[in-house]
């Protein structure tokens, strides 16, 4: 779909991706919204700042697109008394969450919008406080505050009964409830709530010096902390015009691709276990540990955190450690092949898997499904391919998809992506370039950028306002805020023990949802 059919004047932004930007009014708000769905195009996040000190308009409400030239982040002033801006949920069903979370932060509401629940307020503060504001310190107290009942959908029928699941959980997780509906083990409906650890993270970043917030961005969700450390740095290299050296963005592919098989080999095991096959678990375990211990080795943390930096590199390896990867990349693969062999075979596991927890391709694009999973189900959106950056564009990357949109669709994908980043990340290792691992170019000065990377579960985004080493507003967007809805979705229609197997197919972030 061509930028020109928005119909609204557009700046490009300083960045390796195409990302151009531009402001619009309440009718242009709906009308690239609608001209963006009609073509194709894809929602990626919506979120707001306060502006009141900055600029005549008091707040704004953004929202970014995936459009085929590129992404394109649109912004709404909200002038004067006025708090409202026009509702997106009923072009893309992913804003409702975002509109709501917004709301809950700044106090700035989707006129009209069909769910006017809160979303991270659980009770903590009063309706009238709003944490993102530029009043709030972020150290307020409420102790008069209580959690007040939250109005979940109700089903009603001959036999139905919920049953209410979590925020606490039997295993080392974060908080979320999950509330079904069911008539014997046949589950109607399925309903999330989220954000019960609110971390108060987007009003964090205003209190850190903008070249070392990087560590609290990769520290937004844990398992993707290499994807949103990129993505950040990314938005600060365009913000302040710094050049990333080749062997950075080498080293940064490698280190993204490892973060990616070490998530994909431990879900590929609790699949397994999720479906009573717990030699899965063990072998795949077995896998993800050696693969977490030369993380360890190589570049001093087992997650790969603090690796990415503004302007390049923490770490570097020598051609020894790049030997190190390379064998066990192909160590690894033969292990893999040979699992999923033994997954394929096993009558018991693909009884569970097939057919269970289907998203079609249909209701996948509707939702804006994202991914891995969005491509389990017919989608083949992939940044490292739409979008190619060094060294993606040199490695002839292949994007591994599937249409059944099934938990055994999801673990195929699963397992071609990690083989694929396997090929990736010996290709990367035996042709690193040479050259500085940090930009010497540097300037502080005020200006916005915006990060885009594919993570390992979807498109992590990070949009920035700086000025000087002052972060004026700093939003990250996890994917799981599109895939959450599709999980409710998924289950429909199966029994209640399959839950705990969709749910791993997916994996979604409840830190990442939490801000």
């Amino acid at each position: 779909m061509p930028l020109s059919d928005l119909g609204i004047a557009l700046t490009p932004l300083t960045a390796p991706l195409p990302i151009f930007r531009g402001n619009v009014g309440p009718a242009d708000w709906i009308a690239v919204a609608a001209t963006v769905a009609a073509g194709g195009g894809r929602l990626v996040s919506l979120w707001g700042s306060d502006r009141r000190q900055e600029s005549a308009a008091a707040f704004v409400v953004a929202a970014s697109y995936a459009l085929q030239e590129g992404l394109v982040w649109i912004e709404l002033p909200l002038t004067g008394a006025d708090s409202t801006y026009p509702d997106l949920s009923d072009l893309f069903p992913a804003a409702a969450r975002m509109q709501r979370a917004t709301a809950d932060l700044l106090g700035i509401r989707a006129a009209d919008a069909e769910d006017r629940r809160p979303w991270l307020n659980h009770g903590a503060w009063p309706r009238v406080h709003f944490p993102l504001r530029r009043e709030a310190t972020g150290n307020e107290t409420f102790p008069d505050q209580s959690v007040t009942d939250y109005p979940f959908v109700r089903v009603e029928g001959d036999g139905v009964h919920e049953i209410a699941v979590g925020p606490v959980h039997a295993g080392i997780i974060e908080p979320g409830h999950f509330r079904f509906s069911v008539v014997g083990e046949k589950v109607l409906r399925l309903e999330e709530r989220l954000g019960y650890t609110h971390k108060g993270t987007a009003k964090r970043f205003e209190r850190l010096p903008a070249s070392t917030a990087h560590r609290l961005a990769g520290r937004v969700s844990g398992d993707s902390t290499v994807a949103f450390a990129w993505a950040y740095c990314m938005a600060l290299e365009a913000a302040r015009g710094m050049a990333l050296p080749l062997r950075a963005a080498w080293l940064r592919a490698l280190l993204l691709e490892r973060e990616r098989v070490a998530n994909h080999l431990g879900d590929l095991g609790a699949l397994g276990n999720d479906a009573a096959f717990a030699f899965g678990l063990s072998q795949f375990m077995l896998l993800k540990e050696d693969w977490l211990r030369l993380n360890r080795s190589l570049f001093g943390h087992r997650y790969l955190m603090d690796c990415i930096v503004p302007g390049g590199v923490a770490t570097d390896i020598d051609a020894a450690g790049c030997d190190q990867l390379v064998a066990q990349c192909e160590a690894v693969e033969r292990d893999v092949r040979l699992l999923r062999n033994i997954y394929e075979d096993h009558a018991g596991l693909q009884d569970r898997f097939i057919g269970t927890g289907r998203v079609s391709p249909q209701l996948a694009n509707q939702l804006g499904v994202t991914g891995m999973a969005g491509r389990a189900s017919g989608m083949t959106a992939d940044l490292r391919a739409d979008f190619a950056v060094a060294p993606y564009s040199e490695l002839e990357f292949k994007v591994s998809s599937h249409r059944n949109g099934d938990v055994a669709a999801r673990v195929i994908v699963r397992f071609e992506e990690a083989l694929e980043s396997l090929r990736l990340i010996r290709a990367i290792a035996r042709g690193l370039p040479e050259g500085p691992l940090v930009s010497d170019q540097f300037a502080h000065r005020a200006g916005v950028g915006a990060g885009w990377i594919e993570g390992w579960r979807g498109e992590v985004f990070v949009a920035l306002e700086v000025e000087d080493e002052r972060i004026l507003r700093c939003h990250c967007h996890d994917p799981s805020w599109h895939n959450w809805p599709a999980l409710e979705h998924a289950v429909i229609g199966n029994i209640v023990p399959d839950f705990p197997l969709i749910n791993k197919s997916f994996n979604l972030s409840y830190s990442g949802s939490d801000l």
